[in-house]
């Protein structure tokens, strides 16, 4: 019997972590949040690496992701203004508080801190798109989000090709 029940308390500890582990849906207007400011902090940040980053590698895949990420926010404008979202329209201290670190780095400095930030935040980003392209309530918002995961994935695979090379230095 206490075998038994000790299995049992197991489980339900395990289910417990299991289920406290889980993100926490976000609501369609916290998704537009969480675009808006991800587009916005990555644009910003691609302009920077034009100034700071050493590798023409990097300056190029920073330019790729200001062309991306500027047009995924004006499709979202777009697409926030048709169904009543509203978007934002300058970072929140949050995301301003992540670009203070790279104003210090110039070179290889910034190459390292700028991509291995690239390739956390597209895993992150897939992560919450893949989430909502599941869940979302607007049919608008899901059929986006599920459209902009290849772009992502593009994005993770190029900051992940390029920390690859780098370490083989």
């Amino acid at each position: 019997m206490k075998r038994v029940l000790s299995r049992i308390c197991c489980l339900a500890l395990c289910c417990l972590t299991a289920s406290a582990e889980k993100k926490p849906t976000m609501t369609d207007q916290q998704f537009v949040n969480f675009v808006a400011q991800t587009d916005m902090l990555e644009a910003h940040l691609g302009q920077m690496a034009t100034d700071h980053a050493a590798s023409k590698e990097v300056k190029d895949y920073a330019s790729m992701l200001v062309t991306d990420h500027t047009a995924d926010y004006q499709n979202l404008t777009v697409l926030a203004a048709k169904d009543g979202f509203t978007i934002p329209t300058g970072l929140d201290a949050a995301h301003n508080k992540m670009i203070e670190p790279f104003d210090k780095l110039k070179g290889a400095a910034f190459d390292s801190r700028y991509i291995h930030t690239m390739i956390a935040g597209h895993t992150e980003a897939i992560e919450t798109f893949t989430k909502e392209a599941a869940d979302a309530q607007n049919a608008d918002l899901k059929a986006d989000a599920s459209a902009t995961l290849p772009t992502l994935h593009k994005h993770l695979d190029g900051a992940k090709a390029i920390d690859s090379k780098a370490s083989k230095k």
